[in-house]
């Protein structure tokens, strides 16, 4: 797995402690991305899933998984491993996507690991980031256009359910 780094304990990328995968390479090269240098999709380094999640469960404080990037989704079957691990692991799983829940919806009917990752995920943070949508008022998203989405109940519904 190509990552850029990792976070064992951060408080800014969902709720409680969580242990944060930034995976590399990104295709959307947002004007105004927060995290630029993991849009390479050669850079960063290489990591076996096992090492990672043997890291991610060496913390017991820890609440939950993070998958940002970079875009998650271009890695899909291998964070769907990690997200895999940390339910078994008991944590909670959000991820950071520049695709909408509808895009990836779409890409899971005929890519068998994007239908894996969206059902091991709890909590969607959906859209491109936009530069002219920037904000610091809205909790765990950089622009007003991206949402937060309970993954289990849109699946269920059949559409975007977004948590307030």
């Amino acid at each position: 797995m190509r990552i850029a780094g990792v976070i064992h304990d951060s408080i800014v990328d969902g709720p409680g402690l969580r242990y944060v995968v930034f995976t590399q390479g990104c295709e959307l090269h947002c004007e105004g991305c927060h995290n630029p240098e993991t849009q390479d999709i050669d850079g960063g380094l290489e990591k076996t899933v096992g090492e990672i999640v043997a890291d991610m469960r060496g913390n017991p404080l820890t609440d939950g998984l993070t998958l940002s990037g970079g875009e998650p989704f271009l890695q899909a079957e291998e964070c769907a491993k990690l997200a895999s691990a940390a339910r078994e692991s008991g944590l909670n799983v959000w991820v950071y996507s520049g695709y909408t829940f509808e895009e990836l919806i779409v890409r899971a009917e005929s890519v068998q690991a994007v239908r894996d990752l969206l059902n091991f995920t709890d909590v969607l943070v959906d859209g491109p980031f936009v530069l002219a949508g920037r904000t610091l008022s809205l909790r765990w998203r950089g622009s007003r256009n991206q949402r937060m989405i309970d993954v289990p109940e849109s699946i269920a519904a059949g559409q975007a359910v977004e948590i307030a």
